[in-house]
């Protein structure tokens, strides 16, 4: 996870901890919760020598998010891995994905610097891993709670994510706020490097998937509605619901359509025609997106979808799962 050149430290990007799903808000002395941002996770990389941010693909983003680069501003520590979320404030200031990746998904340096202004954001950092030249993954997470403390100045860009005793009453919090759910912690809980692990628990207010579009109805010329899929273990495509809402303006539905149109194809994607969709226009399934959702219907489709933002994420990795 790092080499030498040259007598500096060079750190290797890592796959993140993540959480596991449960139904069930777990309380005790031994758990703590706290808010689970809709945003893009981040986590930075601090040697001697410069500054990296990697995603939980471990793909670069470090041109970006310009705002995390002065860790000196923020970080008493020159030699550190920290663990965090990217969120961007809607108009209705809770975080809005869509905002976010509008930042997240710039490739072009110019509109990157354009986009710092006028799509500010917030690194939520919660974990660290590495600190002054020695790997603290093993460490409990309450120590490692406590040394992120001691690091950590707080700005307008950068933020601790407070860790809260009260689970269910935090979780009531975020149900009124309509935001998306928590994290619960166990104090003992050692830093699991690209696993999964039950000493992490998520609890969803609402239910959300990536999905790839497979095609498109229009209205007036604009699409009105993107037809939804996820693929099998056998590489079949299985239609899971359209939806024509969300946080979307007149202007991003002109360039999604703009856009699909350019992937149009003859022949459906998806394993089995969608019903009440004759008047479908099919497309390569290669774009995905961010859906929310209520539920999952007992035909298999998603009951009130909404768009939540565009995701740029391998379509075969948009997999089947009604969990």
């Amino acid at each position: 996870m790092y080499y030498l050149i040259y007598g500096v430290i060079k750190l290797e990007p890592i796959f993140a901890m993540e959480p596991v799903s449960s139904d069930i808000i777990s309380t005790g002395e031994e758990w703590i919760a706290q808010v689970k941002w809709d945003g893009v996770r981040i986590l930075t990389y601090s040697d001697t020598q410069e500054v990296r941010l990697y995603n939980r693909k471990k793909n670069e983003r470090t041109i970006h998010f310009p705002e995390i680069i002065p860790l000196h501003e923020y970080c008493s520590s020159n030699s550190v891995i920290l663990d965090g979320e990217v969120i961007a404030l809607g108009e209705d200031g809770r975080p809005s994905f869509q905002q976010v990746m509008r930042r997240d998904g710039l490739r072009n340096l110019e509109r990157i610097k354009m986009a710092a202004e006028s799509v500010p954001i917030i690194y939520m950092i919660f974990d660290v891993i590495y600190l002054n030249g020695e790997w603290i993954d093993n460490k409990p997470f309450q120590v490692r709670n406590e040394l992120l403390a001691d690091i950590i100045t707080p700005n307008d860009h950068i933020q601790l994510v407070p860790s809260i005793s009260e689970a269910e009453a935090l979780f009531h919090a975020i149900k009124e706020q309509g935001m998306e759910g928590i994290v619960m912690k166990r104090l003992s809980s050692h830093y699991s490097i690209g696993k999964k692990r039950d000493d992490w628990l998520k609890v969803k207010n609402y239910r959300d998937i990536i999905a790839v579009i497979g095609g498109f109805t229009l209205g007036h010329d604009t699409i009105n509605s993107i037809l939804l899929g996820l693929y099998d273990n056998k590489g079949n495509l299985h239609y899971v619901g359209h939806t024509g809402t969300g946080k979307m303006t007149v202007v991003d539905w002109k360039e999604l359509t703009k856009e699909l149109r350019e992937l149009v194809t003859d022949e459906h994607p998806f394993h089995k025609t969608p019903q009440r969709h004759a008047h479908a226009t099919w497309v390569t399934p290669v774009k995905t997106v961010k859906i929310k959702f209520a539920e999952w219907t007992e035909g298999g489709a998603m009951r009130q979808p909404s768009i939540e933002g565009f995701i740029d994420v391998p379509p075969k990795e948009c997999l089947l799962d009604r969990s």
